[in-house]
């Protein structure tokens, strides 16, 4: 058995240098690492119902839904520094951009309360209480 002891640092300097980035949270695997000119080629559509988003992607149909982070959290996108060679060697990240909402999208299906990030953001709050002081 072995046990894996690699650890993750983060340049804490970073934070604070990080500007505020729109998030997207796709349905898909995109062969590409960096930053995408979102707002020009990804312009969203709001329709009047539970704010649901709709847009058009490679042909296909996207619909999303903005949500925020949980209060007292900030979202972090990190860029890592230097690939280690292997999963025993510690990594090196930097923050890339913060943010406090985001956009999720689902291939055809509407957003909905059950899908897993929504649920996500639910576990800060979920954890606290399980993890808070018990009152009598």
């Amino acid at each position: 058995m072995s046990c894996n002891t690699s650890i993750t640092r983060l340049h804490a300097s970073s934070v604070g240098q990080a500007e505020r980035a729109p998030v997207h949270l796709m349905p898909c695997e995109i062969e590409h690492n960096g930053p995408a000119q979102v707002s020009q080629y990804f312009t969203a559509t709001t329709k009047d119902r539970k704010q649901e988003k709709t847009v058009s992607f490679r042909g296909r149909g996207l619909k999303g839904q903005e949500l925020s982070c949980p209060q007292g959290y900030t979202g972090l996108v990190l860029k890592e520094i230097n690939k280690p060679g292997s999963d025993q060697e510690d990594r090196t990240v930097k923050v890339s951009s913060v943010f406090d909402k985001l956009t999720y999208w689902n291939l055809e299906t509407p957003p909905n309360s059950d899908d897993t990030v929504v649920t996500a953001m639910d576990w800060p709050e979920l954890a606290e209480a399980i993890h808070g002081p018990v009152e009598d």
